[in-house]
């Protein structure tokens, strides 16, 4: 039995028009099969009906969540990889894609239809992944692709249209992906946000930089959208170990989080710390990369007597997301490893924001009540 009592408290505000979320009153048992009451996003936040996944819209952020036990992810259809395949049969001008992996039909067609429509259609790519037909199918089109060609991983997964908006997240354009796995995918609305993105996609396509030979030259790190602070890093050239490390140690209420891999003892070990200090810690971690990965931190979070789980989809728990004191949302293809610190090409978000935290929060429960 888990032994701690997650006790979510958000803010709601009592107007007519705000929709409410119901926070966790109870201890959520692990390996639980009850599935966990349905709630609304907070504030201004509306909910977005998916067939196979969650979503919430919020103006100028729309969030989605993969949803593994949809019965209609087993027939890969419904999921959130058809808004962005809306969103690029959209696109007028460009389509910038920086992909880990790609095996998702819906988002190759999305691609192909608008380079045959005149759409400029640029693609960037960890080249381990490049022998897949999907790409292949881009690149006999005549779609312009350059692989990472080193070491080191070419892991973002983000996509730029009409250079006034962003993709973004944890999810790789894969079928697994979008149905088996936990994931979260984001369209942020923003000039700003997307001359950041551009800005580092054009760095790996046109200068050919990747990994460390990336200069650190975001022209946007923090853009305010409808008073909402956004901070923008990319990895490895923005230093963002040391980022996390404050925002953790100034934690004073909680941290929750979901992490695929966790093997930076920095990271560990300030949380630990917190959570020696008062402030309630929960997490959950993916079952294979537990047993896989060497310095795992599951083993000392548990020997410190956290509530921290192995999660309980038997696809991947892939999210990278810390949620601080309900009102900090840390996210995107940044795993919480050294790798992704030193040598991969990765790019995270830190979003200051209430509502937004307290639909992330929805997420952790899901996955955190599902956890062994």
């Amino acid at each position: 039995m888990k032994t701690i009592w997650i006790c979510l408290t958000i803010l709601v505000i009592s107007t007519l028009s705000c929709s409410f979320i119901t926070p966790i009153s109870e201890p959520l048992s692990p390996g639980s099969t009850e599935a966990v009451p349905a709630t609304e996003p907070a504030g201004s936040l509306k909910p977005i009906e998916l067939p196979a996944g969650y979503g919430a819209d919020g103006g100028w952020i729309q969030i989605y969540f993969t949803n593994p036990q949809s019965p209609l992810s087993s027939q890969q259809t419904g999921g959130i990889d058809q808004p962005l395949a809306d969103a690029i049969d959209a696109a007028r001008l460009s389509v910038d894609i920086a992909m880990y992996s790609f095996s998702l039909n819906s988002i190759r067609d999305a691609l192909l239809r608008a380079y045959d429509r005149g759409v400029r259609v640029r693609v960037v790519a960890e080249s381990d992944n490049l022998d897949r037909s999907d790409p292949q199918k881009l690149k006999d089109a005549g779609i312009p692709m350059l692989g990472d060609r080193r070491e080191g991983l070419m892991h973002n997964k983000f996509v730029v249209i009409d250079g006034s908006e962003v993709w973004v997240g944890g999810m790789n354009y894969t079928d697994s992906g979008a149905y088996e796995d936990n994931n979260v995918l984001m369209r942020i609305r923003s000039v700003k946000m997307a001359e950041n993105y551009t800005k580092e996609f054009e760095e790996m396509f046109v200068e050919d930089r990747f990994g460390d030979n990336i200069l650190a030259e975001t022209p946007n790190p923090r853009v305010t959208i409808d008073g909402t602070p956004v901070d923008t890093y990319f990895s490895p050239d923005d230093g963002v170990q040391a980022v996390l490390l404050d925002i953790l140690n100034e934690a004073q209420e909680s941290i929750y989080f979901m992490a695929f891999s966790f093997t930076a003892d920095p990271l560990g070990e300030a949380i630990r710390e917190r959570a020696e200090s008062g402030v309630t810690v929960a997490g959950v971690m993916d079952e294979e990369q537990v047993a896989s990965n060497q310095g795992t931190e599951f083993d000392p979070f548990r020997q410190a007597g956290l509530d921290v789980y192995i999660d309980g989809n038997p696809g991947q728990m892939h999210h990278k997301i810390m949620i601080v004191d309900e009102s900090i949302v840390i996210v995107g293809s940044y795993n919480f490893t050294n790798s992704a610190e030193s040598r991969n090409d990765e790019n995270l978000m830190v979003i200051y924001n209430d509502q937004i935290a307290a639909f992330f929060i929805e997420e952790f429960r899901r996955v955190y009540g599902q956890a062994e």
